[in-house]
């Protein structure tokens, strides 16, 4: 299931991290700001046009950045949930890879700033990402894209989102969805794979991170089997949209990022599995400056191509 070395972009990458505390060691405080600061940029990529809009959130407000393409209208939109063990990032971290996902893809993208756990513990999150989602199915056509194009994306705990967005959308009749893309998702209790065990050390995330990213993300232990936590954990995978599914060889989410595409796949979902063998979690967010990194840029080029074809 993978290569017997990381790609070398991605190797010196984790080299360069490897003096810095890992995030189960430091307040969340500057896991957050960590986050932002990794990803920072002094001139952001250009787009069409980049509107920042607040909706009424089941918490309150909650944030969206619509991010739309050159060219003519409409254009399928892709909601985008970020990554960040659902305790950091937002709408900063993740901006620069967003308008590379707009430029590479040519869709419009509205990226949303979920509630962030400890201070909302799930299911906060996964309220504002179904709200967010509704909310641009019903207003779409306002800012130029076309509802009947709408694909959920979302990296790690963002993958985690997308995935349970395509479930409730199916169970509660809500927003058609055409597509999802789910990068290395966390789709299960991190119990009992094998690729925790093999990269759970030296490989930008650790075994103890996550699990300090549940203990900040699930109030109650009970909740970790819900199956809008932990999907792979759902009975039926059946009329679930087709999907692309992004894993690596050295992320310790790999082998349930696996299971969830042979689940799709045994359900009768058309699934595109992307696995790279040399690559580590987060991966493909390091296509967008200052990083492009050759794997993740090949990866991201993936997306886009299976993006393409199904929205043709």
């Amino acid at each position: 299931m993978r290569a017997q070395e990381t790609h070398p972009q991605l190797q010196a990458f984790i080299e360069e991290s490897e003096d810095a505390p890992a995030f189960h060691e430091l307040p969340v405080e500057d896991v957050r700001a960590i986050t932002d600061d990794v990803f920072a940029v002094e001139e952001p990529e250009p787009v069409g046009d980049v509107i920042d809009r607040t909706i009424d959130g089941p918490g309150g407000d909650l944030p969206l950045r619509i991010y739309l393409p050159e060219g003519e209208e409409p254009f399928a939109v892709t909601m985008f949930f970020h990554g960040g063990g659902f305790v950091a990032g937002g709408l900063e971290s993740h901006d620069q890879f967003c308008r590379t996902f707009v430029n590479t893809a040519d869709v419009a993208v509205v990226a949303v700033a979920y509630r962030l756990a400890p201070e909302h513990p799930f299911p906060a999150a996964v309220e504002d990402a179904y709200a967010a989602t509704e909310w641009v199915a019903e207003n779409a056509t306002e800012f130029g894209c076309d509802p009947d194009e709408l694909v959920v994306a979302g990296d790690s705990a963002g993958g985690t989102l997308a995935a349970v967005v395509a479930h409730m959308a199916r169970d509660q009749d809500g927003p058609d969805i055409t597509y999802q893309v789910l990068l290395y998702p966390s789709v299960s209790p991190h119990e009992d794979w094998d690729s925790i065990d093999e990269n759970g050390e030296g490989y930008f995330i650790t075994a103890a991170d996550l699990t300090w990213f549940d203990e900040q993300y699930f109030e109650h232990e009970i909740d970790v089997m819900n199956v809008y936590a932990s999907p792979l954990l759902a009975p039926d995978f059946e009329g679930l949209p087709p999907a692309t599914v992004v894993t690596g060889g050295f992320d310790p989410l790999r082998d349930e990022g696996v299971a969830y595409a042979e689940r799709l796949e045994e359900a009768g979902v058309d699934v595109s599995h992307h696995h790279y063998d040399d690559a580590i979690h987060a991966f493909v967010q390091l296509a967008a400056e200052p990083f492009e990194f050759d794997r993740s840029r090949e990866a991201l080029a993936d997306i886009a191509d299976d993006l393409r074809t199904a929205l043709e």
